[in-house]
């Protein structure tokens, strides 16, 4: 790259851009790039490659690109970002990652959210949720999804969830509900979750991704297992 600076302060790692409009943005700040190993941060464009990233473990922080909401940088904002990223006004927080367990099996880990949902569209199903080992609600409805604070801008908040910084819980929020009046609950810890009708078949999704059918009466539980360290997006001036 033609007058690019090559030390490591300005060297990136780059997933995911499929149509080059962010390399091309890097290149414009005079980003260099590297393996993720070596870069000084990882940017990661779109919820796929933003999941990758996250559990390849880079030894840099993760930028997100396009993925929406508070916690990542807009598309139309990538040249004032990049600029300001290019002279060091990078600051970090860490964002927590879900482990999932159905019965006494680990089945999955979760960066956005982990969610119960028929597996026929717009069949409801009745569902418990517990907050360690204290009820909460059981509801009809055609899912229920946990969401973490970086997934709160997402499938939870389309549901009518609220958009959560990192450190104030999980979301848990009904999807669809069978009601006029419903609630949503920030949860600090663990949460579990169970069908409680067998009315149909029930899969659990995690990051948009199918993970396995859940029989009636088998605990889910969803919990905080590790953090992962992001870039936080730059505040224009």
């Amino acid at each position: 790259m033609s007058g690019a600076r090559d030390d490591t302060a300005t060297a990136v790692s780059l997933r995911g851009d499929d149509d080059g409009r962010v390399e091309r943005a890097l290149r414009a700040a005079e980003f260099a790039f590297s393996d993720p190993e070596e870069a000084s941060f990882v940017v990661a464009v779109g919820e796929r490659a933003l999941v990758d990233a996250v559990r390849e473990r880079p030894n840099g922080p993760i930028l997100p690109v396009g993925v929406g909401g508070r916690h990542s940088v807009s598309p139309s904002a990538l040249d004032d970002a990049f600029a300001a990223l290019a002279e060091t006004d990078r600051r970090t927080v860490d964002h927590p990652l879900l482990s999932v367990t159905v019965g006494d099996e680990r089945v999955a880990d979760a960066v956005f959210d982990a969610m119960l949902v028929t597996n026929e569209p717009a069949r409801i199903s009745e569902y418990a949720v517990r907050s360690g080992d204290d009820p909460l609600d059981a509801f009809r409805a055609d899912g229920v999804v946990v969401a973490t604070p970086l997934g709160s801008s997402g499938y939870a908040r389309a549901a009518g969830g609220p958009v959560l910084t990192p450190g104030t819980g999980l979301g848990v929020v009904p999807v669809s509900p069978f009601s006029t009046r419903w609630d949503s609950w920030v949860v600090d810890g663990a949460v579990s979750l169970s069908v409680e009708r067998d009315e149909g078949a029930v899969s659990l999704v995690v990051d948009g991704d199918r993970a396995t059918t859940v029989d009636p009466h088998v605990p889910v539980r969803i919990e905080p297992s590790a953090e992962a360290t992001l870039l936080r997006p730059p505040t224009p001036e």
